[in-house]
């Protein structure tokens, strides 16, 4: 896979976080700074996630839509791993300036 081609897989995959909801926050993993990696190359696909707090109750529904997204915009068959991962903790700081916004917190 070229470099062409690992950039625009990773922005189908940007795209497909970008509608995953996180049910608590009303917002999408992307903006709210849950995604902390998107790596593809010819093996597949693999996508670190976080949360909010190690004791979000929705943790394990984010992860499985972030999976379902995922696997809607790949090729069939494409190998797939979306991890949870605790480290750096999550941050407010890891927002979008959009999410920052709306959640009334200034830059």
């Amino acid at each position: 896979m070229n470099e062409a081609e690992i950039a625009t897989v990773t922005e189908r995959v940007r795209a497909a976080l970008r509608t995953v909801i996180d049910p608590e926050a009303g917002m999408n993993v992307v903006d709210l700074g849950l995604v902390y990696a998107i790596e593809v190359d010819d093996a597949g696909v693999r996508v670190a996630l976080t949360m909010t707090s190690p004791t979000c109750p929705m943790g394990d529904l984010i992860v499985d839509e972030a999976r379902q997204a995922v696997a809607a915009v790949l090729p069939a068959g494409s190998a797939l791993a979306v991890d949870l991962v605790w480290e750096p903790p999550w941050g407010p700081q890891r927002m979008s300036a959009q999410a920052r916004a709306h959640f009334g917190w200034e830059d």
